[in-house]
């Protein structure tokens, strides 16, 4: 049989002590439960996007990790961004969003989408500008977010050209 779902208070935010006088335990000798509702929105933003923290350096003391949600609203595209030297995996819970970057592997840059499903995984590359787009008109798009810093890295940007590479064209 399994134990009832943790109570907060009862030791899975050990940065509070368990108990009056206790001291409090170290954030990385413990194991942490961060409840759905507790996510942290105090987070590098990006315009037409939400983002809610769960695991940081922050809000449990990972040295070498960031993972939490976004939410992108109906009809919504967020701004043109990167995540700095972050690695970035993302699984798709709910929605359709379709992720936007520039393909300069061939003879001439091309705009690229990816239009996904949920159970979809997506990997960003540090420092590859891109943007998430919500189509639906009704539904809101949920993903899940890891990254390979312990916060969110977000570099809003004019454009998801490189500088100098405006309009499709490369730089001299």
């Amino acid at each position: 049989m399994s134990e009832p779902l943790t109570t907060p208070g009862e030791g899975f935010h050990p940065h509070l002590g368990d108990a009056a006088g206790e001291p409090k335990a170290p954030l990385r000798r413990r194991l942490h439960h961060i409840r759905a509702d507790a996510l942290d929105g105090g987070t590098a933003q990006t315009s037409g996007m939400r983002r809610f923290a769960a695991i940081s350096g922050g809000t449990v003391g990972s040295e070498k990790l960031w993972m939490g949600q976004t939410h992108v609203a109906p009809a919504t595209s967020s701004s043109d961004h990167h995540h700095g030297e972050s690695e970035t995996a993302i699984h798709i819970v709910s929605g359709h969003p379709e992720f936007v970057f520039i393909d300069d592997s061939g003879p001439r840059p091309e705009e690229v989408r990816l239009r996904t499903s949920p159970g979809d995984y997506i990997f960003v590359p540090p420092f590859v500008p891109h943007r998430e787009e919500n189509p639906d008109p009704a539904e809101e798009a949920v993903v899940v977010i890891a990254r390979s810093t312990q916060e969110a890295i977000v570099v809003n940007l004019p454009h998801l050209y490189a500088l100098g590479q405006e309009n499709g064209t490369p730089p001299a």
